[in-house]
């Protein structure tokens, strides 16, 4: 699409509102909305229920219950977490106004509503944006794996497409984004020229960068951004060529994918400046991609090219954001981390651990991606689990960056251990971290780690007593495709994990043994739905364990991705491979069993003969009966469809 369709900023000029609001977690007693300005703003807000008397907050309360923090000169994140004096009503439309004013205009500031800030937020015969509360879910949106940069629509589309083409009181209840938000690992040039841009404009201080051949990040963002070879950033020693090849340099993945880190995000200022432009129109300009004629001619003829196709899609991404901001600014979100929203194989063994975070230059980069998720997914999640020291802490950080608190601060959210969270829906929500609280091999340093250690498993455990159903969202799939697991641990057999992506539940031992316990637990619920996303494809599998008379119902919903897919012929034969191999039938299925339990596919509706795999980009739509049981599963892809999995008895089989 041409730089000249793309629905953003004509001029240099940066509006008031760069990103959001989004909004986050909501209750009848509390509301959440996340924002990020140019400069310090005061507030307003007015939440007007269809069926109640509006709610008015002044200045001086939002002043209370808004929480600020400046990333830099022209750069303002917000978090209002605001505990109502009233319950809301549940299941109608609830309007709200915010209005902004700068913080320094005086006594007669001129207040800004959405009509000046952002015009195209608001649905057809809607008169303001708005919400519906529903504490019970009977619906739910869910995706994950949203990559600029693939040649596909964006699924965060699809979503808004359905809002629009529904009442409000026929919503889901939330949309949930269950891993990689940003690509902060996997970045096309185009986007990061975007990215640089950006900055430029927003007044980031310079970060010093440690073992770098680049010791500030202002060379990074202007005279030397090293594009398509930021692996060359590190000095020839021993330790950097052990973090190229655990870490920053990318893997290649020849079963799978190859994994491209060429472009990976450094600096605090990139990583912020990503989140921004992933989701809004408002710091976009119609040059913002345009490489200057120094930096056309660094690149190779063949990066030429690639430069061109990236530059191409990155287009058509920004020209859809408008629809992507509206969303999020109607939909309560909940967020958790996978791998690339910090860097490909995060964590896979405890060997990547060593290699990684005794690096400096490897350590500041995954510490820079973990400062941007909590101020722009954790944050919003759970606002009460972060302090305002730890909020003073990151201020500090971005206004010494490179400094003692900037590092301290790293080493700090490196050790926290609170990033996963609960919801009070009815059934309720748990998410996890599967990525930070892993349990490590004790075999070998570079076998695959548990997705969950001993104890964070026995905490899952008393969350889940006293619940007849609950929602778990898994960023991997609990249960997998076994083809693609067998040759996951063919791979980890001859000691290359990180070449096949081995991360999947039952990789580790220990925490397949326990969490196989779990499910069979007397107290377990009746019901478990997981949700999960990460592997470029979506599935949906029921799960019965043997020996288990009223044992639980689980079903595994995985929708994956919401721009991105895997590679569509090898998929095909994995696919295909898989329900020939493991048929109920197949020797080789009842030779390899391993979990006593029974899976039941459920096909989706366009399938060809022997696919069970569906491989287009979109969003999942999960519906639920009463007791928190599925009632359907539909997979909305770019492409307009509605695909339904239904239920396939014929391939049901005992693992």
């Amino acid at each position: 699409m041409p730089a000249s369709e793309i629905d953003v900023n004509l001029d240099h000029t940066l509006p008031m509102v760069l990103a959001g609001p989004l909004l986050r977690a909501v209750t009848a007693k509390s509301i959440t909305l996340w924002l990020a300005t140019r400069q310090p703003v005061q507030l307003q807000l007015d939440l007007t229920p269809d069926n109640a008397e509006p709610i008015y907050f002044s200045a001086q309360q939002m002043q209370q219950y808004t929480q600020s923090i400046r990333c830099a000169g022209k750069l303002f994140l917000q978090l209002i977490h605001i505990p109502l004096p009233q319950a809301l009503p549940e299941g109608c439309w609830i309007g709200y106004d915010l209005r902004l004013a700068n913080k320094e205009a005086g006594p007669q500031p001129d207040w800004l509503g959405w009509q000046q800030w952002a015009p195209d937020l608001i649905y057809p015969d809607r008169s303001s944006p708005g919400f519906v509360i529903q504490t019970k879910l009977t619906k739910l949106l869910h995706g994950s794996c949203r990559k600029p940069h693939f040649a596909s629509d964006d699924g965060l589309l699809a979503a808004d497409y359905y809002l629009q083409q529904h009442p409000p009181e026929q919503w889901p209840a939330l949309l949930l984004m269950s891993g990689d938000q940003i690509y902060a690992d996997d970045v096309a040039a185009p986007m990061l020229k975007a990215i640089h841009q950006l900055i430029g404009q927003l007044d980031f201080a310079d970060e010093s960068l440690p073992c770098s051949v680049v010791s500030q990040s202002a060379q990074l963002h202007t005279s030397h951004p090293y594009y398509y070879r930021r692996d060359s950033l590190l000095p020839k020693t021993e330790a950097s060529q052990a973090v190229l090849t655990q870490v920053f340099k990318g893997v290649k993945k020849p079963v799978f994918t190859s994994d491209n880190a060429r472009n990976h995000l450094i600096s605090l200022a990139e990583m912020l400046g990503m989140y921004l432009l992933v989701w809004s129109p408002a710091g976009w300009q119609t040059d913002a991609t345009e490489l200057s004629t120094e930096q056309a001619n660094a690149l190779s003829a063949e990066q030429q090219q690639t430069y061109q196709t990236q530059q191409k899609i990155i287009h058509q991404f920004a020209a859809g954001l408008g629809k992507v901001r509206r969303l999020l600014a109607h939909l309560p979100s909940a967020m958790i981390f996978d791998d690339h929203d910090v860097t490909d194989d995060w964590n896979l063994t405890a060997q990547w651990e060593q290699t990684a975070y005794n690096h400096d230059f490897s350590r500041r980069i995954i510490g820079n991606a973990l400062i941007s998720y909590l101020l722009c997914q954790g944050w919003g999640n759970t606002p009460e689990k972060f302090t305002p020291e730890l909020l003073h802490q990151a201020e500090l950080a971005f206004s010494n960056s490179g400094s003692v608190q900037h590092q301290q601060l790293i080493t700090d959210l490196l050790r926290f251990n609170q990033w996963h969270y609960q919801w009070p829906t009815e059934p309720p929500l748990l998410v996890l971290d599967t990525r930070t609280r892993r349990w490590r091999s004790e075999i070998a340093l570079g076998k695959p780690s548990g997705l969950l250690d001993w104890e964070a498993i026995t905490e899952l455990q008393q969350d889940l007593i006293g619940h007849d159903a609950v929602v778990l969202v898994s960023p991997a799939p609990v249960f997998g495709v076994k083809l693609i697991e067998g040759i996951q641990k063919l791979f980890t057999f001859f000691g290359k994990p990180l070449l096949v992506d081995a991360e999947n539940w039952m990789a580790h031992r220990g925490t397949a043994y326990a969490l196989m316990n779990l499910f069979r637990h007397p107290k377990t619920p009746k019901h478990f739905v997981i949700l999960s996303g990460d592997v470029h494809y979506s599935f949906v599998y029921e799960v019965n364990l043997r020996g288990q008379q009223d044992g639980p119902d689980i079903w595994q919903i995985t929708s994956s991705g919401l721009k991105n897919q895997f590679p569509v012929k090898l998929l095909d034969v994995l696919d295909r491979l898989n329900r020939w191999l493991y048929s109920p039938r197949s020797p080789l299925n009842w030779l390899t069993k391993r979990r006593s339990m029974k899976i039941v596919p459920h096909k989706p509706d366009n399938a060809k003969a022997g696919e069970r795999l569906l491989n287009q980009a979109g969003i999942g739509l999960v519906e639920l009966h009463s007791d928190g049981s599925p009632k359907q599963v539909v997979q909305f892809t770019v492409q307009g469809q509605a695909i339904a999995f239904n239920i396939s008895e014929d391939d049901a089989r005992w693992e």
